[in-house]
């Protein structure tokens, strides 16, 4: 029997080639994990249809991650994890400056738009106001390399007289993840409200170079 996606399903449940690969099993449990909290929230996701979805006996979910809340927290972890990993390979410690900060814009535009589940998990942790975040070290030492960088080519900017001085990189940073994520978040009322298809590709494509033009005109050195 195969799945819709025609991928072999498990022939009982509890059993399939996962489970004698830790971390495998485990992988699969966050692939599950993370599409159930993101289209479900914290609230309404079950553990039952997560176990479902990665094909696992639910026995291995608490065994890999104590509890629904213990799982949810790993779910945010690998989620803020990938963001930074694939963050990491635009090399921004060698980039020039401007190359640099058009780069990182672009690719944070990209990156929320084939990854909407790493928004409506953002969008369930603000309701609950980061409680369950506070509760991991790991998201604060993945982030501090990444600002770091980010300061030191902004500064490296400024030192070519190309950047404004004593630009703050969270600043520069959360300005943005705000351009790209308020318009994905609101495309659709958006949409209605101004009589637009902000979803067609063009539209899209459009609002990525928009923002590039707009992040580096803010930060760049008026001549």
């Amino acid at each position: 029997m195969t799945s819709d996606r025609g991928v072999a399903a498990p022939r009982r449940r509890g059993y399939t080639g996962t489970s004698r690969d830790p971390d495998r099993t485990s992988q699969a449990i966050l692939m599950a994990a993370t599409r159930e909290f993101a289209d479900k929230g914290i609230g309404g996701a079950r553990v039952d249809a997560v176990a479902e979805r990665a094909g696992v006996n639910k026995r291995m979910i608490y065994h890999y991650f104590g509890d629904k809340q213990g799982l949810y927290l790993a779910v945010l972890e690998e989620a803020y994890g990938s963001i930074r990993s694939a963050e990491a390979a635009l090399k921004l410690e060698t980039a020039d400056p401007e190359d640099g900060i058009r780069r990182l814009t672009a690719f944070t535009w990209q990156y929320f738009l084939d990854h909407p589940e790493f928004l409506s998990l953002l969008a369930t942790e603000n309701l609950h106001k980061a409680e369950n975040l506070r509760a991991s070290a790991r998201v604060l030492s993945l982030h501090s390399p990444f600002i770091e960088k980010l300061r030191e080519l902004l500064e490296k900017g400024a030192a070519q007289g190309r950047f404004l001085p004593g630009l703050d990189p969270v600043d520069v940073y959360i300005s943005i993840a705000s351009l790209a994520a308020f318009y994905l978040s609101n495309r659709y009322t958006l949409s209605t409200i101004f009589a637009r298809d902000l979803a067609a590709p063009e539209r899209l494509a459009h609002w990525g170079e928009h923002i590039v033009h707009v992040v580096l005109s803010s930060i760049r050195l008026a001549k």
